[in-house]
């Protein structure tokens, strides 16, 4: 059977345009290949089975197909110097002229979504829905714009990408201007700072940027109900030249002007009934995406266009859906947290369950441990994550958070379903050995218990369970007459370890980084620089949104720190302190500073290897992680070395490799 002339045609565009786009191929090898391109992707036979079967539309982001629908009649009018140009609308009711000027000033807060340190440029339109206060909007685009620099964090938010070639995050800016006869320098390019929400696959595609700064535009306001059939309505946005559509058509109606502003008039073809999509027929081309659907009649925003098909209809998300969005209501995902849930609520065979009474004699974590008027207090919680930490039904209000066990305590989050931060106090001079038998772990009644991992959510080969507070070190006991004599206390606190809030999900490939990890507070305990054979450790997760996920939806932490506090020898000077942090890491913090100081050549020098152990500054740790450590600052050996004070002045990130112990900075 031939092809009919159009689909001949339109194969023959997509090849011609995956031959000309590096960063279309990319997408594809991406999208379809993971990785390892096949050499002969681009052959005509390859591209056509591709095609056949839907992965290349899928690749290249033809499932959100901007579209001409009616061939005549709808035509994108210009927009320069913030005003709309006119032309003849025959086929728009009397009046519709002046009613486009009447909301001409929408076209202010609309801008084009332009890439940072991606090959891709630009790729849609996103426009100000919501003021946050007189310096911060919330931009809303397509979920398939953002996700081209940008993934689902675990959360909900969106978190940038890095280019897989230089190693560089990517990033995004909303311009505001890009009009027909614009200079470069007339160009309004705003930061964005964060994406607050990205859609995941099943939701309506929708994402929500912040951006911050002066005299941005004000928010589009939005319809108080979903469009009707026959509202006259536009569309404000950036289309492209895109083979997908007709060329003819688009030669007419476009001119060969493209990626500047437009405003596009037409009708809503369908509202919205739950049933229903919400369709309109105003032109668009790829570059559309995003753009806001507004009345003509006042401007408000009745929809946000993402997808069409050429001469049928194009779609859009309805306001109602929007404005929950806005007051900050999510889509909830079925599958991964109603199973987690379930799976948390069923107790394993083999775990057990601790009643609150069982914990009445625990005294937790003690800052004053160290003695000699040294206080090791917990670290400050990053603001982020505070709100997320669980009350314990016997919490003490002046130790908020801490879930106190034998000689350590945990402040535990409960919607990572993990330990946030971990304290212990050792005591180097009277250890007891308890040998490891048959390990039971148990659950804590002081929090909720669905929000606990169980035996099942580590069924994963490549998963651990990995303590927080090693099993050895709160194992210990001033009444033990040697190290062999396993004393109820030391028991105690033995099998405290063995609570699932002491347990962080942890990747089986880290466990080489761990052999020095393992080892350090032995290795400082016996320093000659540090005396008194007692420490206090500080142990916890760094907690990401871009964190990868098991197949449940649990993420897994791909990074872990620790905090040494000791008290320092001091020949005869007052008494002070001594501590040193640690990373164990593929280097993923340490590149976070290097881009956040704008220290470009290093980020794209910085090579991610296996997993490691690094000692790493205090403050550097503190500001990566967002922890209060100003406390233990002024006391890192490493922070007052020579190279240490070289690094604060010209603003590196200072920090170890450590290839073996004899290499720590004490």
């Amino acid at each position: 059977m031939t092809e009919e002339p159009d689909e001949e045609r339109r194969r023959g565009d997509l090849r011609r345009r995956l031959a000309d786009s590096p960063a279309l191929r990319d997408a594809i090898d991406r999208a379809v290949t993971g990785g390892g391109l096949p050499a002969d992707l681009v052959s005509p036979r390859a591209l056509d089975e591709l095609d056949r079967g839907g992965e290349l539309e899928n690749a290249m982001g033809l499932d959100a197909l901007e579209a001409i629908v009616r061939r005549v009649g709808r035509p994108p009018l210009v927009v320069r110097n913030d005003a709309v140009e006119l032309e003849d609308l025959p086929d728009f009711p009397a009046g519709t002229d002046a009613l486009i000027k009447g909301v001409e000033r929408s076209v202010l807060s609309v801008g084009r979504v332009e890439f940072v340190n991606h090959s891709m440029a630009w790729g849609g339109t996103g426009w100000v829905i919501h003021e946050e206060d007189d310096s911060t909007r919330i931009v809303a685009t397509n979920r398939h714009v953002a996700k081209v620099v940008a993934q689902r964090g675990f959360d909900g938010s969106g978190v940038f990408l890095r280019s897989p070639a230089s190693g560089l995050r990517y990033g995004a800016e909303i311009d505001f201007k890009e009009e027909v006869g614009s200079n470069p320098g007339d160009a309004r390019p705003v930061e964005v700072v964060a994406i607050t929400y990205l859609a995941d696959d099943a939701s309506p595609d929708v994402a929500l940027l912040r951006i911050v700064g002066d005299g941005l535009p004000s928010a589009l306001p939005l319809a108080g109900a979903e469009a009707e059939a026959d509202q006259l309505v536009a569309l404000i946005g950036y289309p492209a030249y895109d083979s997908r559509n007709d060329p003819d058509d688009q030669a007419r109606y476009f001119r060969d002007l493209y990626e500047v502003k437009r405003f596009a008039p037409g009708f809503v073809m369908q509202g919205l009934d739950g049933r229903k999509a919400l369709t309109h027929d105003c032109t668009s081309l790829g570059g559309n995406s995003g753009s806001p659907l507004i009345s003509v009649e006042d401007g408000a925003v009745v929809g946000l266009h993402y997808a069409g098909q050429y001469g049928v209809a194009n779609s859009a998300v309805g306001v109602e859906t929007l404005r929950r969005l806005i007051a900050g209501e999510r889509p909830i995902l079925a599958a991964g947290a109603a199973v987690a849930q379930e799976q948390a609520a069923t107790e394993a065979a083999s775990d057990g369950v601790h009643a609150p009474e069982f914990f009445r004699e625990r005294a937790g974590y003690d800052p004053g441990f160290l003695g000699g008027n040294l206080d090791a207090p917990w670290p400050g919680n990053p603001a982020t994550l505070e709100p997320g930490l669980a009350h314990p039904s016997d919490e003490d209000p002046s130790r908020p958070f801490e879930l106190r066990y034998t000689h350590f305590g945990v402040k535990y989050h409960l919607d990572r379903r993990q330990p946030l931060i971990t304290a212990v106090n050792i005591d180097g001079e009277h250890p007891v050995r308890i040998k490891r038998t048959g390990d039971k772990w148990f659950r804590d009644q002081r929090i909720p218990l669905d929000s606990q991992l169980t035996r099942e959510d580590y069924g994963d080969p490549e998963i651990d369970r990995g303590h927080m507070v090693r099993r050895e070190d709160p194992n210990w006991d001033p009444a033990a007459t040697s190290p062999t004599d396993v004393t109820a206390r030391a028991k105690l606190a033995n099998d405290d370890t063995f609570h699932y809030t002491n347990s962080a999900l942890q990747h089986s490939r880290m466990n080489q980084g761990k052999e020095l990890w393992q080892g350090l507070e032995n290795y400082i305990l016996d320093s000659a620089r540090t005396e008194g054979f007692k420490a206090c450790v500080f142990t916890g997760p760094i907690f990401r949104v871009d964190d990868p996920l098991l197949a449940d939806g649990l993420p897994v932490p791909q990074e872990f720190w620790k905090l040494v506090v000791m008290a320092a020898a001091t020949d005869g000077g007052g008494p002070r302190l001594h501590a040193t942090a640690y990373l164990l890491s593929q280097g993923e913090l340490i590149r976070d500073l290097l881009e956040k100081r704008s220290r470009v050549e290093g980020v794209e020098g910085f090579v991610l290897g296996a997993y490691r152990t690094f000692q790493i500054a205090i403050a550097d740790l503190a500001e990566a992680t967002g922890l209060g450590l100003a406390h233990y600052v002024p006391f890192d050996p490493l922070g007052q070395s020579r190279i240490g004070t070289e690094a604060i002045d010209t603003g590196e990130p200072l920090f170890v490799p450590l290839d073996s112990l004899d290499r720590v900075v004490t």
